[in-house]
């Protein structure tokens, strides 16, 4: 990861790179030479850093996968599992009218995560035409999942009510497109 940044910061950053270059443009007087040569020092680092990952053993260079999306899950799991992680969502109900703020938060953003990762493995696989509408729900519904999970946070019960009347239309309204 530190090789990763490194290349960003030196791929994004002129002056990172022109203060590295320094000594070999000023010995060979040409400024407009320090573009291409940036371009080759990047060009340099990105084969060393690709050479590296591919050193790795199988366990290492699978911390390199950056996809949200888990390889092993595939659509059919994530359809027949997105039903019961939505229902465990809302199972947050009971702990919310017990007030038990601390409970419910980390049921909260435990059963959030597993439905947070069926719903986006099914979005992926939807037509390219349905995928927007289908993001604005998912943004919906998990912008108030975190509402709700501050307002729990600061024991605000009406805000806490609010959010999760929001969660439950937004949930309704995404499981009955998908």
């Amino acid at each position: 990861m530190a090789i990763k940044s490194l290349l960003l910061h030196a791929y994004y950053n002129p002056t990172f790179t022109s203060c590295c270059l320094k000594r070999r443009s000023l010995s060979q007087n040409s400024g407009s030479d320090i573009f291409s040569k940036r371009r080759g020092i990047v060009t340099t680092m990105v084969s060393i850093a690709s050479s590296m990952a591919l050193s790795f053993d199988g366990k290492s260079a699978s911390a390199l996968d950056m996809r949200m999306v888990a390889p092993e899950q595939t659509v059919e799991e994530a359809e027949s599992g997105v039903r019961g992680h939505a229902l465990g969502l809302l199972e947050v109900k009971g702990l919310i009218d017990s007030e038990s703020w601390g409970d419910a938060q980390k049921f909260l953003r435990k059963s959030s995560s597993y439905l947070k990762r069926d719903l986006y493995t099914i979005i992926q696989a939807r037509p390219s035409s349905e995928r927007p509408q289908l993001r604005k729900l998912y943004f919906d519904l998990f912008s108030n999942v975190t509402k709700l999970d501050y307002a729990a946070r600061d024991k605000d019960a009406s805000r806490v009510l609010q959010c999760y009347d929001n969660i439950v239309v937004a949930l309704n309204d995404i499981l009955s497109r998908i």
